[in-house]
């Protein structure tokens, strides 16, 4: 481009001065003077305006000014490309050294708008999984909803550039009807403002990887030589985005290689590690260590807190680990359930390691194992105390004439508590005969129960046995604790142990102390009738005492508590009654032997039918708005006639 300027020098005469003097003698052709004046303005690199200025007359004149006019657009127009060639060629380079692929792929769109002048540039990727583009890298955009569109293949102006392989360019795309419109391509171009779009193709061989875009909130006509510079740059930035992932990729497969030459060296410190923990819980077993040497080493090997929870004594029963024993992490603490043939005895619990890596969290499952070898030999010595306690209790229910005072002894040494008061319940397993092998069979099922039910009698300082198919329980009363509580209570529990429904009838609790024997077998006959009411009635798997059955209770308890029943039942209108001097229970009577019938009841007591709805009014807000329901009516009914036949002189 140096060769189309010939003379540094600025010109003798300024382009707008007077017009310089012809060559020669005077009187030279205007048209050489003319020739003169143009070459000046062409070296002083004049505007087009200049031209324009007192130009010299005559055709020859014009001629020079119209060919001065092209010398100096073409010059421009090579200066022009010779500067967008420096940028290309420059931009190139820099990409070039780039290695990330997200510097790689910003810079490209940063220097296509910088290239073209363009308020935006944008580029799109293929996506070869689901056959379409979408939006990868923005510069000078404002809008999220065009941030994040997808365009399918041959939809808009992209897509059909990605199907084609081929640059497309518009000045106003919203009009333009060559390309596919869509709602979502359009709300977008439309939410950014874009009029004036050109996208070029970025190929690798044959291959659409991409599209770059540059585009303008205006109208605008992009020239070719601009529509050539972008697609060159494209095909320079397909290479650097190639070789941008081919180093990624390489990385990669380098980082991975160095973490399978770590997972080598790691692996024989974790097979030794393994094998010295290995030793070292072999040792307490055979040693004769319990579980607290257990929870002691494990705590040690892991650098953690470990400890032991027994089923009955976890704050959330039945916690334990995942399925086959493996441990589990539940709110940062690593569980790993201790069970023996199907029942889960309690859990090992880490404290302080939320993240425990394979080999330690085997380790800990490990401990569990052991644990529960530990539990069973345990259990094996603690079944015969089972049967020693068990024994006792079988005394208290079927040897009325036993001495009192060997009784206090034996459950001295048992550490159970006879001078308190206790509450006789009765327990069975359902589906005993079920399916499945001896956890599923009946023998399984009440051996399971009865273990468990001996397991809660230790921790409470009870006695257990077993009898007709069902389970016994004798259980201190705690203060405030009801027995239709503890009842539900105890069916939970049992059921969770056992892994099956468990039904549970409790008796009102035995005065202290339990010396004699009688009242004992009488609490569990009510209890046994109880059970067995329950389970009539379908409530399996539930708890309940024979209060908490109504009538029925009333006729299943040995005490015959009838003054009790009627208090729960119509104590509140006996009391209104007492207090007001009303007959509201005389009401209720004449009213359900009227069939239950306001207007025939007014006749039986003499008084205004509005009288006796006020007065089933205040008997409802009494009793409760529920007490013409059937079951409540029934219960009613029986307690007016059992407080009739109790009080013949009664209100």
């Amino acid at each position: 481009m140096s060769a189309m300027n010939p003379s540094p020098d600025p010109p003798a005469t300024a382009p707008d001065g007077p017009a310089p003097a012809a060559p020669g003698a005077p009187g030279a052709p205007a048209a050489e003077a003319a020739a003169l004046h143009f070459l000046e303005l062409l070296a002083a690199d004049a505007p087009a305006e200049a031209y324009q200025e007192r130009t010299p007359a005559g055709a020859g004149a014009a001629r020079a000014r119209a060919l001065a006019l092209r010398v100096r657009a073409e010059l421009e127009g090579r200066r022009r490309r010779e500067a967008e060639l420096t940028a290309l060629f420059e931009t190139a380079r820099d990409i070039s050294g780039l290695r990330d692929l997200d510097s790689v792929l910003r810079a490209i769109v940063q220097r296509a708008r910088s290239l073209l002048g363009t308020e935006v540039a944008y580029m799109t990727l293929t996506d070869p999984e689901r056959g379409d583009t979408y939006m990868r890298v923005t510069e000078g955009s404002v809008s999220a909803r065009f941030q994040q569109l997808r365009l399918g293949m041959g939809e808009g102006l992209g897509g059909l550039v990605a199907q084609t392989a081929r640059p497309y360019v518009t000045a106003d795309y919203m009009a333009d009807e060559r390309f596919r419109h869509t709602r979502s391509i359009d709300g977008g171009v439309r939410e950014e403002g874009l009029v004036a779009i050109l996208g070029v193709p970025l190929l690798l061989g044959r291959e659409v990887i991409g599209v770059l875009y540059a585009a303008d909130r205006r109208s605008r006509v992009f020239d070719r030589e601009q529509i050539s510079l972008l697609a060159s740059f494209a095909a320079h930035a397909a290479i650097a985005i190639d070789t941008a992932r081919l180093l990624e990729e390489t990385r990669a497969a380098l980082a991975e290689l160095e973490s399978a030459n770590g997972i080598i060296r790691d692996r024989s410190r974790v097979i030794e590690r393994a094998a010295g923990i290995h030793d070292r819980l072999t040792a307490i077993v055979l040693h004769g260590g319990g579980v607290a040497d257990v929870t002691s080493a494990v705590s040690e090997i892991l650098g953690g807190k470990v400890e032991f929870i027994e089923e009955s004594a976890s704050p959330r029963p039945g916690r334990g680990g995942g399925p086959a024993g493996r441990a589990v992490l539940d709110d940062g603490i690593w569980t790993a359930a201790v069970t023996a043939g199907g029942e889960t005895l309690g859990a090992l619990l880490l404290h302080g390691r939320p993240d425990l890596d394979p080999v330690d969290c085997r380790t800990l499952e490990r401990a569990a194992m052991v644990t529960s070898l530990l539990l069973l030999a345990r259990r094996t010595a603690g079944e015969a105390e089972q049967r020693v306690r068990g024994e006792l209790l079988d005394d208290l229910l079927d040897t009325p004439d036993r001495d009192p005072r060997l009784l206090r002894e034996r459950a001295a040494r048992l550490r159970a508590e006879l001078d308190l008061p206790h509450l006789v319940l009765a327990a069975r397993a359902e589906h005993d005969d079920a399916a499945g092998g001896p956890a599923g069979s009946e023998g399984g099922g009440r051996r399971r129960l009865w273990s468990a039910a001996s397991h809660l009698a230790v921790t409470r300082h009870g006695l257990a046995t077993s009898r007709d198919g069902r389970t016994v329980l004798l259980l201190p009363a705690v203060p405030g604790q009801t027995a239709s509580r503890l009842a539900a209570q105890v069916a939970a529990q049992l059921g969770a142990a056992v892994g099956l429904p468990v039904t549970v009838g409790a008796a009102e609790p035995v005065a202290a102390p339990l010396d004699e024997p009688a009242q004992v077998a009488a609490a569990w006959t009510e209890a046994r009738r109880c059970l067995d009411t329950l389970r009539l009635l379908g409530r399996t798997g539930q708890g309940a005492a024979a209060r908490d059955l109504g009538f029925l209770g009333l006729l299943l308890s040995d005490s015959r508590d009838i003054d009790g029943f009627v208090r729960r039942t119509i104590g509140p209108l006996l009391d209104y009654d007492a207090r007001r001097g009303t007959e509201l229970a005389a009401t209720l009577e004449a009213y359900f032997a009227s069939g239950m019938s306001a207007a025939r009841a007014k006749d039986a007591l003499h008084i205004h039918v509005n009288t006796v709805t006020q007065r089933l009014d205040r008997i409802a807000r009494l009793l409760g708005t529920d007490w013409q329901s059937p079951d409540r009516v029934l219960e009613i009914q029986l307690a007016l006639r059992l407080h009739h036949l109790s009080h013949p002189a009664g209100p």
